[in-house]
């Protein structure tokens, strides 16, 4: 799935996928903020993936308590779900007492159902230096299929960090999504992907931002594909292609 870069919509309302489809390749079914995620789930007849998502309160969601795991569980059965979001402190045993054996044991099943693993990691008040981003994202690319690192931008040297170690990421071969939050890291969400980012996130309604920061979904599908395209051009021309 995560090959190239997917733009993902977020919402916790199934019903908003036909508005997605012109600029999403997938949706991120926010299950912490959905009513009835699981009978939305076995409701859906959409034509784009799903990435489920049922965030930890103690990571910046609304779910909060074990439950959410048997939730995560039963949605990835769903032939629509291509790759499930786990936190990284969970999977390494940094989160709640009795987290890490359900985040391993859900990471299991979802290997075994096909579907891509993504080990997420949130920073709502800053962003680390460079190196610690690195590790941060080496150990998220390992423990999943993709890596994913969302920080927050004080100041422009924030969002500089974050890139630099997204270069690095990729340059070593691993798969990653990063951004920063935040009006300082806003542009990461656009540039990000033209060092390799595979995944991005927006909303399918603007007034429904998951996250800090985001763009509208229509303005972050032509903001990347316009820099990736350029950069592409670039790359031809410095190579004499």
């Amino acid at each position: 799935m995560f090959e190239e870069f997917v733009l993902a919509a977020s919402t916790g309302d199934l019903s908003a996928e036909p508005r997605a489809r012109a600029d999403a390749d997938a949706v991120e079914f926010r299950m912490d903020l959905a009513a009835d995620p699981l009978t939305q789930l076995d409701e859906y007849d959409g034509t784009l993936p799903l990435v489920v998502t049922n965030r930890a309160s103690w990571e910046g969601g609304e779910a909060t308590d074990i439950g959410r795991y048997d939730a995560l569980t039963d949605a990835i059965i769903h032939d629509a779900v291509v790759a499930v979001d786990i936190e990284l402190a969970a999977l390494r045993g940094n989160a709640p007492a009795g987290e890490q054996s359900h985040a391993t044991a859900l990471r299991s099943s979802a290997r075994d159902e096909g579907v891509e693993v993504i080990a997420s990691v949130h920073d709502f008040e800053s962003t680390p230096a460079v190196g610690t981003l690195a590790d941060l994202l080496a150990d998220a690319a390992a423990a999943g299929d993709v890596g994913k690192l969302a920080t927050t931008a004080n100041a422009a040297a924030d969002a500089l960090a974050m890139l630099q170690a997204t270069h690095e990421a990729v340059d070593a071969g691993r798969r990653v999504a990063t951004m920063c939050m935040g009006e300082a890291g806003r542009h990461t969400r656009a540039v990000s992907p033209v060092y390799g980012s595979r995944i991005g996130y927006a909303p399918v309604d603007a007034a429904d931002a998951t996250a800090p920061g985001q763009y509208p979904l229509a303005t972050l599908r032509r903001l990347v594909d316009g820099l990736r395209a350029e950069a592409a051009s670039s790359r031809r021309t410095e190579t004499g292609a």
